[in-house]
C-alpha cells in the first residue's frame, strides 16, 4: 500500500504567500481548506463516527466493526482506520496553521475581517485537537510556530487542553454571534466548545459559566417535535439547511461537488428505503439484549427512531437499525447522504448546563428546567410548557440521582451521533464507564480500549516520539 508519511510534515501551501491572503475571498478559501480533510470519508465523513458509535451501551457493530464493540481494543484493520483519521486531523491542523501564520502580519484586511478569520481558524484547530486528546490522551502539538519541524514530541493532555482553551478564548471574543453562512463557527459555538472542554476535564464551574452565557443569549432553541418523522426531517433531515437548535454542525449535501455524509450508509439497509444500495447496516441494537432499550419508556418518541421492517436484513430477529439519519434521496441521486454531522445541538448545551449546575449548586430549579425541556421535546411535547412527564424536585433524593438521570437523558438524546455517548461515559472515569457498559451490555472493557494507539506512520517519521510513548497495550 502507498505510504502517507509526507502529509505528516507541515509545509506551507504552494501558492506564493505574498500573492495570497490579500482579500476576504482569498482568506475564506484558505479557511474552507481547513474543513476539507475533516469532511473526508476517512475522517468525520465515515470512519470516525463509525468507529466510535460502536463504543456504547446502545448498540454494537457488525463485520469488521464487531471487534471494537467488544471493548477489547483495536485489531489491525481498525488501527489502519485510525491512522487515516489521524492523517486527516493533521492535514486540517496544517491548514489552520497556515491561515493563522499568514494572517499574523496582514495589513490589507480590516481588523474585523482579520479577527473573524483568525477566530475561525483557531476554533477549528481547537476543535480538532479536542478530538485528538479525547481519543489518544496526548497530541503532537503542531502550531504555526513549529509547523516546519519534522520531529515534535508528544505534549501532555494538560498542555494540549491549555492550548485548546487559549484558541477558543480568542475565538469566542472574535467570532460573530451569527455566521454569514451555515456551518461556520460563531461566538456561541466557541463558547459551547470551550464549555465542553472544561466539562470533559471536570472543571464544572468554568463549564457552567459558559453554558449559562450561551443559554441566556437567545440565539438557540429546541426544535419542536411531535413524531419520529419530525425528528427525521426537522432535526436531522438531509435537505435541512439549518435550524434554531444548530450550534455547530459539519455540513454535508448531495449537491454536485460535495462529498456527502457517508456515515449515513452505516446505519441502514437498502431494503428499508431509507438509503441507497451502498447501505451497510453495520450498527444495530438487540431489543432483548440491551438494557437501555428494554428499560426505555415507550412513550418517548426518540425510542421510535429505532426501526425494523418486514423481511430479514441478515441480523436475525429482535434487531433494529437507527433512522435518526435517513436520506431516501440518495436512492435517486446515487450520492452519499445530505445529512449534517451535529457536533453541538442546543439540547447538548442544555444537558451540559443541567449536569454542571447540579455538580456546583446541587439540584436547582434552573437545572431541572433545562433537563425537562429536553425530556419534553423527546416525548413530542412543547419544550417550554410544563408537562405530566416532567421530573420533579421530589424525584431526586440526592445530587447523584439527578446527575445519573441527566446522563441517561443524554444517552437517549445523542445515540448514534458519532461518539457522543462514548465520550459521555468515558469522562466519568474508567471504573464508572466500565460499570455502566457491564450493566447494560454484559461486556468488560479492556484498559487498552480507552485510548487509540498512535499510528505507525507517525511513530516512524516523527523522531520526537519513541516506542515508550505508545499508549498501553499496543
Amino acid at each position: 500500500m502507498v505510504s502517507c508519511n509526507d502529509i505528516l510534515i507541515e509545509r506551507p501551501k504552494a501558492i506564493a504567500e505574498e500573492n495570497f491572503y490579500k482579500t476576504p475571498q482569498e482568506v475564506q478559501t484558505a479557511v474552507n481548506g481547513i474543513f476539507s480533510p475533516l469532511k473526508d470519508y476517512n475522517c468525520f465523513g465515515f470512519l470516525y463516527p463509525a468507529q466510535l458509535v460502536c463504543y456504547s451501551d446502545f448498540a454494537e457493530g457488525r463485520g469488521s466493526y464487531e471487534p471494537v464493540s467488544q471493548f477489547q481494543g483495536l485489531d489491525n484493520t481498525n488501527i489502519g482506520r485510525i491512522q487515516l483519521i489521524w492523517d486527516n486531523f493533521y492535514k486540517s491542523i496544517r491548514n489552520s496553521n497556515n491561515v493563522i501564520l499568514n494572517l499574523a502580519d496582514n495589513k490589507t484586511l480590516s481588523d474585523g475581517d482579520k479577527n473573524k478569520y483568525l477566530g475561525e481558524a483557531k476554533f477549528m484547530r481547537a476543535f480538532v485537537y479536542f478530538a485528538i486528546v479525547k481519543n489518544w490522551g496526548k497530541a503532537v502539538l503542531r502550531t504555526e510556530a513549529n509547523m516546519m519541524d519534522e520531529s515534535v514530541p508528544l505534549s501532555s493532555s494538560g498542555d494540549v487542553y491549555k492550548f485548546i482553551e487559549d484558541d477558543l478564548t480568542f475565538a469566542a471574543g472574535s467570532l460573530p454571534p451569527k455566521a454569514d453562512n451555515p456551518g461556520y463557527p460563531t461566538s456561541g459555538a466557541a463558547k459551547t466548545l470551550l464549555a465542553d472542554v472544561y466539562f470533559y476535564q471536570g472543571m464544572y464551574k468554568e463549564a457552567l459559566a459558559l453554558a449559562t452565557d450561551v443559554k441566556n443569549s437567545g440565539e438557540y432553541s429546541l426544535v419542536k417535535i411531535q413524531s419520529y418523522e419530525d425528528f427525521e426531517q426537522k432535526l436531522y433531515g438531509p435537505d435541512l439547511v439549518t435550524s434554531p437548535e444548530e450550534i455547530f454542525y459539519l455540513k454535508y449535501s448531495r449537491a454536485s461537488g460535495d462529498v456527502g455524509w457517508s456515515y449515513v450508509s452505516f446505519l441502514h439497509s437498502a431494503a428499508s428505503g431509507y438509503y441507497n444500495s451502498s447501505s451497510l447496516w453495520a450498527i444495530y441494537i438487540d431489543t432483548t439484549k440491551y438494557n437501555v432499550y428494554v428499560n426505555w419508556d415507550g412513550r418517548d418518541v426518540r425510542k421510535q427512531l429505532w426501526y425494523g421492517f418486514l423481511g430479514d436484513f441478515g441480523l436475525g430477529p429482535n434487531k433494529l437499525l437507527s433512522r435518526k439519519f435517513i436520506d431516501p434521496g440518495t436512492i435517486q441521486s446515487g450520492t452519499q447522504g445530505g445529512n449534517d454531522y451535529p457536533f453541538y445541538r442546543y439540547a447538548d448545551l442544555l444537558l451540559l448546563y443541567a449536569e454542571a449546575d447540579c455538580r456546583i449548586n446541587g439540584v436547582t430549579a434552573n437545572g431541572l428546567e433545562a433537563l425537562n425541556q429536553v425530556r419534553r421535546r423527546g416525548y413530542g411535547k412543547d419544550p417550554s410548557v410544563s408537562s405530566e412527564i416532567d421530573y420533579q424536585m421530589s424525584d431526586f433524593a440526592s445530587t447523584d440521582m439527578f446527575i445519573d438521570t441527566v446522563i441517561k437523558e443524554r444517552g437517549y438524546e445523542d445515540f448514534v451521533e458519532g461518539g457522543k455517548r462514548w465520550f459521555d461515559l468515558k469522562r466519568l472515569g474508567k471504573d464508572e464507564c466500565k460499570r455502566i457498559i457491564k450493566e447494560h451490555t454484559g461486556k468488560d472493557i479492556a484498559d487498552k480500549h480507552f485510548f487509540w494507539p498512535f499510528p505507525p506512520d507517525e511513530m516512524n517519521i516523527n523522531k520526537g516520539i519513541s516506542n515508550s510513548d505508545q499508549n498501553p497495550g499496543y
